[in-house]
């Protein structure tokens, strides 16, 4: 369901007096137009620190070209500015620059500072084109003064590849720079961007929430070079003009101090929010149930809010036996940057919990979990399972593997299937199915079911990987019953009929693109025998451990309510598991 929020200051009768205010409308503009390449946006704080229009050359070889780069649009009673700078376009791209005498220039921002930013991602949203975009950037780079980092440009708010905000900055206060990072932006909505320093920390705020703290050492300043300025709508490196801005620009506004939320611009955000309860703790609805539980991408977890993922590991040792947590399994990318020993070590020392609690586990690698050197074998491959019972073998790649795990009247096949090597394991993978061949299976690999949005509901689709799977693993096999995978952004479910007309139940979880890349929220499978049902709930255990100190305001759910996030399927274990007593030839292992 889509809601709208808004902040705003006047309400509040709050008085801000911001460095500088620009207002991407035609009643903002000061002098000059588009058409004539000579446009300049007023500074409606009155501080002298207007921006005038600059061309860009793009880096096309064609020769330069009148475009539709630059153009003033409406949404209703609101105007604001399109910009087009595609990169693999032809001819001349823009941005806007302070001018070389702009008070701006030499501020320092030693008492802490707010950058806000109105803005649109372009629909759609290619990342070959549109990566690493520049909102707003302040001139020069940390080599100029010592600092590491290169040709690093001094500050620069960014969208990454992956629609992520991007904040990157030389204090004060430090030899080298200090990053934030924000969720993923739904391209073609309005989003409000705050940056809020405080001269001990930076937080990065996406439509009121903060997603991803800053280093605990203090950060005070951004670092300046005289003579430099800023830009909108354009990044640098190496001194040089880099990355422009395509998308939608409605305001900015730069202040010399940390303000308080409701001091922030007025904005009305259109806005997927999460449904969810704040109460409540996981159980089992019948003495005999049992769960399993599948842990989403946690590559943003790893990389930036490790505790999370420990809170999600402690939280399973200590209800395994409670909760009746029959198997755990990790859908894939563990870590958001394969060559960062810092992130696999943090995902490893999670999962150790797992491993001293004797809980059972199981793990598949994502697209980010690979790199030349075999980084996810080292930590995750078959050594790490060797000494586990439920553990039965892995494939030539070592990549995919298996285990037999007995819960409540059945013996369960879980069939991890490498996304990268399906291929080079597909004949080991068909001889495990077809060696057990009465076991009722889980099939887990990264890559296999997507979703996309049609107003309020959720299709599922086959992604290229998971038709292949479908037809060579899932679709032959009787007893795979069940599938679940990560890597795309969002929730969905389906359930589909393999060649026998069988119901074969399809998950993707993954909450990575949610709050602070997915506040923790597990996928807890609880299934019922006596009354033939499973049950799926979406909890969080990071979100429990916060309940104990301050009292949970959005999107601090302990569960998720949704469509997506908690449902309940019909599940007639005796029919669908009919195979069982048929093809039975021994006992568990």
């Amino acid at each position: 369901m889509k809601h709208g929020r808004t902040y705003n200051a006047a309400a509040l009768n709050h008085v801000v007096t911001p460095l500088a205010h620009w207002r991407f409308s035609q009643q903002g503009v000061l002098s000059g137009s588009v058409k004539d390449e000579n446009l300049v946006i007023r500074d409606e704080s009155g501080n002298g620190n207007s921006i005038m229009l600059a061309v860009a050359n793009t880096t096309s070889t064609e020769p330069a070209a009148t475009l539709n780069c630059m153009s003033w649009e409406h949404s209703g009673s609101n105007t604001f500015l399109q910009l087009n700078n595609d990169r693999n376009a032809r001819g001349n791209g823009y941005y806007f620059r302070t001018e070389q005498n702009a008070p701006l220039n030499k501020e320092t921002f030693v008492k802490g500072f707010t950058i806000e930013a109105i803005i649109s991602l372009p629909d759609p949203f290619d990342h070959k084109i549109h990566s690493w975009m520049g909102v707003v950037t302040r001139q020069g780079q940390g080599a100029e003064l010592d600092r590491t980092g290169e040709a690093e440009v001094l500050a620069t708010m960014s969208v990454s590849n992956c629609k992520e905000i991007q904040w990157v900055s030389h204090p004060m206060n430090m030899s080298t720079s200090t990053t934030s990072w924000s969720r993923y932006l739904e391209e073609g909505k309005w989003h409000h961007i705050a940056i809020v320093n405080d001269t001990q920390r930076t937080l990065l705020y996406v439509n009121g929430i903060c997603d991803y703290n800053s280093p605990v050492e203090p950060i005070s300043g951004i670092a300046a070079i005289e003579g430099n300025g800023w830009n909108i709508g354009a990044s640098e490196w190496g001194g040089r003009i880099d990355n422009l801005f395509s998308g939608a620009l409605k305001e900015i506004r730069i202040s010399g101090l940390p303000l308080h939320q409701e001091d922030w611009l007025s904005f009305a955000a259109e806005e997927e929010l999460l449904e969810g309860r704040y109460t409540g703790e996981p159980q089992l609805t019948g003495e005999s149930n049992y769960h399993f539980i599948f842990v989403p991408d946690p590559q943003m977890q790893s990389y930036l809010n490790p505790e999370m993922l420990e809170a999600q590991t402690e939280w399973i040792a200590k209800q395994q036996h409670d909760l009746q947590i029959e198997m755990t399994a990790f859908v894939g990318d563990f870590v958001h940057n394969s060559d960062s020993t810092v992130e696999w070590n943090r995902a490893s020392s999670a999962v150790l919990k797992l491993d001293e609690s004797d809980a059972a586990y199981m793990a598949t690698a994502g697209n980010h979990d690979y790199d030349h050197t075999h980084a996810y074998l080292r930590f995750f491959g078959p050594q790490r399972f060797a000494s586990k019972a439920y553990y039965k073998g892995f494939s030539p790649s070592r990549y995919s593997s298996y285990a037999i795990k007995n819960a409540g009247s059945y013996n369960y096949l879980w069939l991890m299937v490498d996304m990268q090597n399906v291929r080079v394991d597909l004949a080991w993978c068909k001889e495990i199915l077809s060696k057990y061949a009465q076991y009722p299976t889980i099939l887990v690999s990264h890559d296999l079911i997507y979703m996309l949005s049609h107003g309020d509901t959720n299709i599922p689709y086959e992604s290229e990987n998971g038709a292949f799977i479908w037809e060579q693993l899932i679709n032959p096999y009787q007893q795979v019953f069940m599938t679940v995978n990560g890597h795309f952004n969002g929730n969905v479910h389906q359930i589909c009929s393999n060649e026998n007309g069988q119901d074969v139940i399809q998950m993707l979880v993954n909450y990575q693109d949610r709050y602070r890349g997915g506040n923790g929220w597990l996928r807890l499978v609880e299934l019922d025998e006596q009354n033939n049902a499973i049950k799926c709930r979406s909890f969080s255990p990071w979100v429990a451990k916060l309940s104990e100190d301050a009292v949970l305001q959005y999107p601090d759910y302990l569960f998720l309510t949704g469509d997506y996030d908690e449902f309940e399927l019909n599940f007639d274990f005796a029919a669908r598991f009919a195979f069982v007593e048929q093809n039975k030839m021994g006992t568990s292992s």
